[in-house]
């Protein structure tokens, strides 16, 4: 099972789709074509043989120039099987979609990155038949985003930099930064990015600085998925409110993990007035690879 940090570092761009081209050009500098049209594709890269193979994230990107493939992987350390597997991933969905693939590796370790950078060349040496080049978005090359205003201009690439860079002397500044700026979007995205950048906070301080802050700004926490942020005003306390809001947050917890949810799953959430049976419900929502396992023990 991957860790969180591992999901949020690129369920992000399944979140914001468009943060990823803008990350191309701003970040690394890669003459990226501006997309008019970008879609979350299925992950699942598995044949009829019996082997589960599957890309973190991938999206389609339809330009001017072409259709690309945006395929994203988060890496949390060096991993030497990597240099089989994505080249398979390339070759494989060329073959499927007929358009060009793109490997965007995403990490907060530099070594990491560095590993990650490099070339994987196979065949003859001199001659290579296959070459992959990832393109690496890390700690070394995400931009700090510190300062309030810049944070709001881009919301999305100011969540990025708090989750690639929140260590270290810049953490405050980063956290401080990025948490005025939330005030700025929906509630719902807000929520979704929190959890986001909690989820990738390693160093114990600048999670709990992070926690203060969103306390602070009306963000109410039932860890590990962050609520809603509560409109001023509402009514706290009410039964009936916070049933509805279980209700809410279990069917928002599997729309925000791509999970389908269908009309019986729908109306059975909706059904359910027992409080403590949604919290359970919302718990395994957090680790459930089909809605249905909600109800896999009743």
């Amino acid at each position: 099972m991957v860790g969180s940090s591992h999901e949020a570092l690129h369920r992000i761009f399944q979140k914001d789709p468009a943060l990823l081209p803008r990350a191309l050009q701003r970040v690394l500098h890669v003459p990226f074509p501006e997309p008019h049209e970008i879609a979350a594709l299925n992950v699942d890269l598995t044949e009829i043989e019996p082997v589960e193979r599957r890309v973190d994230t991938l999206l389609r990107a339809e330009t001017d120039q072409g259709t690309y493939l945006l395929v994203v992987e988060s890496q949390g350390k060096k991993d030497e099987r990597k240099r089989g597997s994505w080249p398979y991933y390339l070759s494989y969905l060329y073959e499927k979609y007929r358009c060009e693939p793109v490997l965007i590796v995403i990490t907060q370790s530099s070594a990491t990155a560095k590993w990650a950078s490099s070339p994987i060349r196979l065949g003859f040496p001199g001659w290579d038949s296959l070459t992959v080049r990832p393109l690496v978005l890390g700690p070394e090359n995400v931009p700090v985003i510190a300062d309030e205003r810049q944070a709001e201009r881009d919301v999305p690439l100011a969540v990025l930099s708090a989750m690639t860079r929140g260590r270290g002397p810049q953490a405050p500044a980063i956290l401080e930064s990025l948490a005025s700026a939330l005030r700025t979007i929906d509630p719902d995205s807000a929520a979704v990015f929190v959890q986001f950048v909690d989820s990738c906070l390693a160093d114990p301080q600048a999670k709990q600085m992070w926690r203060e802050l969103m306390t602070a700004i009306q963000y109410f926490w039932r860890h590990p998925l962050a609520e809603q942020v509560r409109e001023e005003g509402r009514e706290e306390g009410r039964e009936e409110g916070r049933i509805e809001d279980r209700r809410e947050m279990v069917l928002r917890i599997l729309e925000w993990r791509g999970l389908a949810v269908t009309d019986a799953v729908r109306e059975q959430v909706e059904a359910c007035t027992d409080l403590a049976r949604l919290e359970v419900w919302a718990q395994r929502a957090v680790h459930a690879t089909d809605a249905a396992e909600l109800f896999a023990e009743e």
